[in-house]
């Protein structure tokens, strides 16, 4: 278990994704133009009445922002991590690791329910899928995770050159906070430090994105029971 988990969050495999400075330089014009931008649209989107029709669009809109971003600011590599004497992708390890984090999700849900303050926080979000399709908020759910994770942990990741998993997670949480909700902007952190630990050991954006869409799929079908 020790190995596996030093594989997947902390041995770095060895790559060669190295930029000019005019490079470095145009991915971070092009990230920070973005962040502030998908922030605004975050915002607004969280902000829109539950059942509203203009909840979807919006949504993908954001979807939208953060892969134009992400595409925008220069290459982006899928990665890989150890096993054995070889390099693969990873597939298995982070689906692995997006259900242990939402197991820890659910037992924290079982403790924020007890508290009026955030239990009324989480509920105003799960308005939304309340009075959404499930379908479709199943594909949002997955498009809008797929889209955070190319720009977060590919596009900022790649941007900044001194300590990117910190500083990531707090841009990931600082964007996050633009909704107005203090456990959405919680999830941000302790999501956002996962998903960058394994930005830097495999040096690709599949991992988190695994990751992340396991997470925050589980947690779609999970916290309705827990707050119904």
């Amino acid at each position: 278990m020790r190995t596996w988990l030093e594989r997947s969050l902390w041995d770095v495999v060895p790559r060669d994704h190295r930029e000019t400075p005019q490079a470095l330089r145009r991915r971070q014009l092009v990230t920070v133009a973005f962040v502030l931008i998908g922030a605004v649209v975050l915002g607004l989107s969280l902000r829109i009445d539950p059942g509203s029709r203009w909840f979807y669009p919006a949504t993908f809109g954001l979807a939208a922002v953060w892969a134009v971003g992400a595409f925008a600011s220069g290459p982006l590599h899928l990665g890989r991590i150890q096993r054995r004497e070889t390099h693969v992708r990873p597939v298995l390890t982070p689906i692995l690791i997006g259900l242990a984090l939402s197991a820890v999700f659910v037992v924290g849900g079982l403790l924020v329910r007890t508290i009026d303050p955030l239990e009324r926080q989480v509920s105003s979000i799960l308005d939304f899928a309340d009075q959404g399709s499930l379908p479709l908020l199943v594909v949002i759910t997955a498009v809008n995770g797929v889209a955070e994770e190319l720009f977060f942990r590919g596009a900022a990741y790649a941007a900044i050159p001194r300590r990117p998993v910190l500083w990531t997670t707090l841009a990931y949480f600082v964007a996050t906070l633009a909704s107005g909700n203090v456990m959405l902007s919680f999830a941000a952190i302790l999501l956002g430090l996962i998903v960058g630990l394994q930005r830097r050991a495999s040096g690709g954006i599949l991992a988190p994105i695994l990751t992340h869409c396991t997470w925050s799929l589980t947690m779609l079908f999970a916290l309705p029971l827990l707050f119904g």
